[in-house]
C-alpha cells in the first residue's frame, strides 16, 4: 500500500486551472479500484492519495499519467507500507492477510 504525497510546485492559480483534469484523472482511478482515499492538504500545499497494493513501477507510471505531472505542476512522494493492522472496511487490503495477487 502507499500513500502518494503531492506538493504543488507552481501557483494555486495555475494549479486551479488545472483542478478539473485531475478531478476526473482521480475519478479514473478510483474507477480502476487503485486509490482508496484522497483529498487536499491543510494548508493547501497539494494533495493526498492512499493507494491499494499494486508494483511500484505500476505506480510511477500511473503518477506520470496526473495532469499535473504532465504539466511539471507538482512533486510526488511515494511511501511505501504494509498495512498490517486495519479498520473492518479496510481488511481487504490488510496486507499481513491479504492473498498474493
Amino acid at each position: 500500500m502507499y500513500v502518494v504525497l503531492i506538493t504543488y510546485t507552481a501557483p494555486l492559480e495555475e494549479i486551479d486551472y488545472v483542478l478539473p483534469d485531475h478531478t476526473t484523472w482521480v475519478g479514473k482511478q478510483y474507477e480502476a479500484g487503485y486509490f482508496l482515499a484522497s483529498g487536499r492538504r491543510d494548508p493547501r500545499t497539494g494533495k493526498v492519495i492512499i493507494v491499494r497494493p499494486m508494483n511500484r513501477d505500476k505506480l510511477k507510471a500511473l503518477l506520470a499519467t496526473d495532469p499535473f505531472s504532465l504539466r511539471g505542476m507538482a512533486h510526488y512522494e511515494v511511501i511505501a507500507f504494509d498495512a498490517t493492522r486495519t479498520c473492518r472496511e479496510l481488511a481487504p487490503y490488510n496486507e499481513a492477510i491479504m492473498e498474493p495477487m
